[in-house]
């Protein structure tokens, strides 16, 4: 049995991915003239862009993998999203090679000097030197294009055909596929994110990042669902019901997100160690001091109490103006995160992160329409769809 057929022209992206290449030419003209001006400051924020929109592209591959392992109508009113974005990861692997060549701009640990004069930091050098980072970061990209890949095939094969081997197959590849996916962007998130800051350690800073990453993609592919819902096939599960239970995802990683940064703060502050107090202490003075409270506030406070209503959560567009606000948030926790680790004491000393936000956003969401553009917005033959349209109805 299959899905619903379209019916009905999709609404047209042309503009959308018009003004998408505008921001990826214009973004880079200014990138090229910060890293004329300043390439130190242009490394630094290339960096805070290229972590937003990585972390959207890997993160996908958990949606789609989480929704096989346990269904559901809410995943496959942004299945088709998280596919067309993982197929981004490629792009990522080619975007990351400015990181490559700024590395003595962004990471302490390749400066012997720097090495000569911490043995803290000595210490770690059997992990962190240039040639294993660049080896993991290959390792990295393999494993999630080889998924990214995988997965969209077994997705394009289910479409094809009604045996259920299709299904069984992305089940049971999701389960090692999600600790792949877990260790790998854990081990990202220490080499790109906490190696900053080579003297500092977070037992919990991996995880907090993928989970700020998985939150961000949710409330991206929220929007992209409601710009589709009143499109065929996917009104079909595009329902109010489906909504309710993004949104209640939503409001779970809101919060998860708050216990790991508070967990984090409070291990720190309880054990006292001089070497983990700086951290915070960076991010706690000058022009950070007021980003601090506005994370604590607009990311976690007011989106905790929006999504507790479970009447804006089944209205589309009032759930999208908290998933627009939300993004905006993921972005300024980024620059909250990095940029500090620069000596900065304030983001306006970094008027480059914007126009590198905008030129890799830009390029990632051409790539990522295109994807999109290319297949059904419902899947195919899926038995856990049927079962999920039968169990929820079309008005709900």
């Amino acid at each position: 049995m299959n899905a619903p057929v379209n019916r009905h022209p999709r609404p047209s992206l042309d503009r959308v991915r018009r003004i998408a290449a505008q921001l990826a030419a214009g973004g880079a003209a200014l990138c090229l003239l910060a890293w004329l001006v300043n390439p130190a400051r242009f490394f630094q924020s290339y960096l805070v862009g290229f972590m937003f929109w990585v972390g959207i592209s890997v993160a996908c591959l958990a949606v789609i993998m989480v929704h096989h392992l346990v269904g559901g109508l809410w995943g496959f009113a942004i299945r088709r999203p998280a596919e067309a974005g993982a197929l981004t990861v490629p792009l990522m692997a080619l975007l990351f090679l400015p990181i490559v060549l700024g590395m003595r701009y962004l990471y302490p640990w390749t400066d012997p000097s720097v090495l000569a004069a911490h043995a803290v930091v000595r210490a770690k050098v059997q992990y962190l030197n240039v040639n294993f980072f660049l080896i993991r970061a290959l390792i990295y990209f393999v494993i999630w294009t080889g998924l990214a890949l995988v997965l969209n095939w077994g997705s394009r094969v289910q479409d094809r055909t009604e045996a259920p081997y299709p299904t069984h197959r992305l089940q049971t590849l999701s389960g090692p596929g999600m600790v792949l996916y877990f260790l790998t962007v854990t081990f990202a998130a220490v080499d790109w994110g906490m190696s900053l800051e080579p003297d500092w350690f977070s037992s919990i800073y991996g995880v907090m990042l993928l989970v700020g990453h998985v939150l961000a993609t949710l409330a991206l592919f929220i929007i992209v669902a409601t710009w589709y819902s009143e499109t065929e096939p996917l009104s079909e599960v595009a329902t109010p019901q489906a909504f309710n239970d993004l949104g209640n995802l939503l409001l779970g990683f809101v919060m998860l997100w708050a216990y790991m940064s508070f967990s984090q703060y409070l291990i720190t502050w309880s054990g006292n160690l001089a070497e983990e107090i700086p951290w915070y202490l960076r991010r706690s003075v000058g022009g950070w001091r007021p980003i601090a409270a506005i994370l604590i506030v607009f990311h976690f406070f007011v989106p905790f109490f929006l999504l507790l209503s479970q009447d804006r959560k089944r209205k589309a567009r009032a759930l999208t103006k908290v998933c627009i606000a939300i993004l905006f948030m993921r972005f300024v926790d980024n620059t909250w995160l990095y940029l500090p680790a620069f000596q900065a004491r304030s983001i306006l000393e970094f008027w480059s992160v914007i126009p590198a936000f905008a030129a890799i956003g830009g390029i990632w969401m051409v790539v990522f329409l295109n994807r999109l553009d290319a297949r059904s917005l419902l899947p195919q033959n899926n038995p856990q769809l049927i079962a999920a349209l039968e169990h929820h109805g079309h008005g709900d």
